[in-house]
């Protein structure tokens, strides 16, 4: 992948006409994500969600000093969008006193999740007027009669609470939230500004309220885990924050410097303390790695290697933060927008469409796109070990691309399809874990440097 400067998604041109429509579910068998690889939308998100990245790489300044982006960060202006879509956040926390919990006893999620969706489904459109612009929701359709832009934006934005049919809340759910944003983008409802300055307001100041409003809903309401992998998982509910987590605490960058795949900041704590409660605790004020880390740490309880292995695995790597980074975005490409269970759902309309990119590489059909007759609770066969196959030097299967002059295909790091069986540590991870695990069994023998430590 080029880890140049990121492309930038681009804007409609609305003088030439456009035709928006319903956004319909497209994705309704595993060969379907293979179409969807190499779709207008799948390039549209992929290119706003490396924009986002990018901006939140420290930067150079021309006096030698270095600015960071932590949370909370008074260098970044919230333009008036962005103050509009805090707003906005604002309202849907109220709503939460109106649907209080039930007491009643309950196996899985809590049924008042249900009247919160209600809720928000009956006053969407108006929360939207209220809170983004009429030029943007209004913006016509070039066929007469046809549906404003607002009919598409409604899709994205109720499709990024959860689902109230199954009470739960995953990474389907956030793609659908990033999808509302870049449809905003699209339609011209973010200033133009110099590069990174809005795309970090958008990130610091709308995707990690959203983030905080979500993990609120969840411990309200107990929503389980959409299509959760449990332990074997990156997280249970979320995966963006991990990718501009990991980016807050990389290496800085001037203008002209291509994005680095290796190094942290001098002063960035250690992969390893993702571990460490204390350390945890202290910087989940300032990065959204660590504020998603210490939502894990509310919510479970134990070794953070035991219910977390993959995310420990991953806090072994020794080459820095841009290294994780790097890897964060090879895993969201393959577990989240390369997997049935969670792309399913999304639907397509004109702002992602799913016509063809005439520039993207077709990727290969694999089992990791096209098995959906295996269910969620049926393990997959066993592989060698206690690694999984996909843990190997030259990964195999669909080659997802960009157009030509973009980034290029991303490299495949698929586990396997879906079910309680995954693997046990991240392709791209170093061989030697970090943390607090202990290294060796009760007869003292140390296990081997490239299997967790419950791995005997």
């Amino acid at each position: 992948m080029d880890r140049s400067q990121a492309r930038v998604l681009r804007k409609l041109d609305t003088s030439a006409g456009h035709t928006f429509i319903q956004p319909a579910k497209r994705i309704n068998e595993g060969q379907d994500v293979t179409e969807f690889l190499s779709s207008k939308a799948y390039v549209d998100i992929m290119t706003f969600l490396l924009q986002l990245n990018h901006s939140l790489f420290p930067t150079k300044l021309s006096d030698g000093r270095i600015q960071t982006w932590p949370l909370n960060c008074e260098a970044v202006e919230y333009s008036a969008p962005v103050r509009q879509l805090q707003q906005l956040l604002s309202k849907l926390e109220a709503i939460l006193e109106e649907a209080p919990p039930d007491t009643g006893p309950r196996r899985f999620g809590n049924i008042s999740f249900r009247r919160w969706y209600e809720i928000v489904e009956s006053r969407a459109s108006s929360l939207l007027e209220e809170c983004l612009s009429a030029e943007i929701l209004q913006t016509p359709s070039s066929q007469p009669g046809g549906p404003t832009a607002e009919v598409e934006l409604l899709a994205y934005f109720l499709g990024s609470w959860g689902s109230p049919q199954r009470l739960d809340y995953g990474t389907g759910h956030e793609l659908s939230f990033l999808a509302f944003l870049a449809g905003i983008w699209k339609l011209h409802g973010f200033p133009q500004n110099s590069p990174g300055v809005e795309e970090r307001a958008i990130v610091l100041g709308v995707i990690q309220p959203y983030l905080e409003l979500v993990r609120t809903i969840i411990k309200r309401y107990t929503l389980e885990p959409a299509g959760s992998h449990g332990v074997w998982g990156l997280d249970d509910h979320s995966f963006i924050p991990y990718i501009f987590g990991s980016a807050q605490l990389a290496p800085a960058l001037s203008e002209t410097d291509p994005v680095p795949e290796e190094g942290s900041l001098p002063d960035a704590p250690a992969p390893g303390g993702v571990a460490k409660a204390n350390v945890v605790e202290r910087e989940r004020r300032e990065n959204l790695y660590y504020s998603a880390i210490g939502f894990i740490y509310d919510v479970k309880r134990g070794p953070f290697w035991e219910h977390s292995p993959m995310l420990y695995d991953i806090s072994g790597i020794q080459a820095g933060w841009a290294k994780i980074n790097k890897g964060m975005i090879k895993m969201y490409n393959a577990e989240v927008l390369s997997k049935f269970p969670v792309v399913q759902h999304f639907p397509f309309g004109s702002l992602f469409s799913w016509k063809r990119d005439p520039n993207a590489i077709p990727p290969v059909a694999t089992a990791h796109t096209s098995t959906t007759a295996r269910r969620q609770d049926e393990a997959p066969p066993a592989g060698p070990g206690t690694r999984a196959p996909w843990a190997s030097a030259t990964p195999a299967g669909p080659q997802t691309g960009f157009p030509r002059g973009g980034a290029a295909a991303l490299p495949d790091t698929s586990r396997l399809p879906p079910g309680p069986m995954a693997p046990t540590r991240a392709p791209w991870a170093a061989s030697q874990p970090g943390g607090q695990a202990p290294t060796g069994d009760s007869t003292g023998t140390a296990h081997a440097a490239t299997k967790a430590p419950w791995a005997k």
